[in-house]
């Protein structure tokens, strides 16, 4: 098997200091990247600023013979973001891959969680994702190519206790993920999720004595592919997750159909709305969008077609 190298593509890794972006930018400059390492080095609750987590990347791909600049720019901001974008250009003069990895956490129940907790943690990772894609999407249309990179979370797809501003985020950056896949892909830019979970200091504070191995190292190469020029998937989500990869789709039931309904009828029909046994899944790219309305429409003819017959 031909072994997948980033020669001569840049890449921008936001979160890159520690943890999940520390192993996709050190894989990504490995395999030949050109990489901008970007983190401000703050605590889980983006207090603070500390440079020498990317310092210290930046330091371990330049002593393995790669090319990588370090950048303590904010995502949280839209000045924030487009210096971050502008720091890939004025080194190396394009963009080819972005990841958008930065995260911070603010736990709270939602009967406690505050206004500031939660626009903080949107802030970071729907706003963050936002204020980077925005600067570098029109210059990878220019290029005719791109490989953009979002991350979600089990808590965006399923939530999850204590951190509702977290998962509305991680929810968020799937709607995003799947605008920019479809306005990229007549322009050869990709944009997929992928749904990371690794023991990382965000797991501080967790039991995690009965965890299985779950490190950054088995999430990075799930990372890489959909970073990687040889990627044959746009606007879909992949779970990587104590070494099981996966898919996570949308799913409908075929649903049913009436010319009017009444609540009672809702109820009554419940069962069969419900029923999945036959899952129906549009596919995002080329017209996921369409295809769900026309679905709806085709099942509206029929049934007339039947009453009418």
């Amino acid at each position: 098997m031909t072994r997948l190298r980033f020669d001569d593509r840049v890449a921008v890794v936001t979160g890159a200091g520690r943890g999940l972006g520390r192993a996709y930018a050190l894989l990504l400059a490995s395999r030949g990247a050109k990489v901008v390492v970007n983190d401000i080095g703050s605590s889980l609750t983006g207090d603070d600023m500390d440079p020498s987590p990317a310092q210290q990347v930046l330091a371990e791909i330049r002593a393995a013979g790669g090319d990588a600049v370090a950048c303590v720019e904010s995502v949280a901001t839209a000045s924030g973001g487009q210096a971050i974008i502008r720091t890939a250009l004025e080194r190396y003069g394009r963009i080819d891959v972005l990841i958008h990895n930065a995260g911070t956490v603010r736990r709270a129940s939602l009967k406690e969680m505050s206004y500031q907790d939660f626009d903080s943690v949107i802030d970071v990772h729907l706003r963050g994702a936002f204020h980077v894609v925005r600067p570098a999407f029109p210059l990878m249309c220019a290029a005719h190519y791109g490989r953009i990179v979002l991350t979600s979370s089990i808590g965006g797809l399923y939530g999850n206790h204590g951190v509702a501003n977290y998962a509305a985020a991680k929810a968020g950056l799937v709607g995003l993920s799947n605008a920019v896949a479809l306005e990229g892909a007549p322009e050869g830019v990709l944009c997929n999720v992928i749904v990371p979970a690794a023991v990382t200091r965000m797991a501080d504070g967790l039991d995690i004595s009965a965890y299985p191995p779950m490190g950054p190292d088995l999430v990075a190469p799930v990372v890489g592919l959909l970073a990687h020029e040889s990627c044959p998937v746009t606007g879909e989500m992949l779970v990587a997750l104590a070494g099981r990869v996966a898919t996570a789709v949308v799913a409908e039931s075929p649903g049913v159909h009436r010319p009017s309904w009444t609540m009672e009828e809702v109820s009554e029909h419940l069962g069969d709305i419900r029923d999945l046994a036959d899952p129906q899944v549009f596919p995002v790219v080329p017209d996921g969008h369409g295809e769900h309305i026309r679905y709806s429409f085709e099942m509206a003819a029929r049934s007339s077609g039947l009453r009418h017959a």
